[in-house]
């Protein structure tokens, strides 16, 4: 069973940028496809980006070209690169995985989420 912790998340300005990170332990993370979610207040968890272990990247259309998802295996970690931010950006956001390279947008088809780490953009 992989562990996620995930960290980097702040309060921006629109139109600023934040690396999130995404640390795994307890597996190898070269398992794994990683998601990132989000949820605003209200709101279902929702998909946005997802790295396969050969790193194919996926994106919801509401960050591409403003969001990057990267991967380190050797580190165990995978990042979200946001540019351009958005105050539709603010939400607490999660990493979770999936032992597939089939990538799902339903989180329910995606497990051992981490905690969270808030982003708050600000206009």
């Amino acid at each position: 069973q992989v562990q996620l912790v995930e960290s980097g998340g702040g309060l921006v300005q629109a139109g600023g940028s934040l690396r999130l990170s995404c640390a795994a332990s307890g597996r190898a993370l070269s398992d794994y496809t990683v998601g990132w979610f989000r949820q605003a207040p209200g709101k279902e968890r929702e998909f946005v980006a997802a790295i396969t272990w050969n790193s194919r990247t996926y994106y919801a259309d509401s960050v591409q070209g403003r969001f990057t998802i990267s991967r380190d295996n050797g580190k165990m970690t995978v990042y979200l690169q946001m540019n351009s931010l958005k105050p539709e950006d603010t939400a607490v956001y999660y990493c979770a995985v999936r032992p597939s390279v089939v990538v799902l947008t339903t989180a329910g088809a995606w497990g051992s989420w981490g905690q969270g780490t808030q982003v708050t953009v600000s206009s």
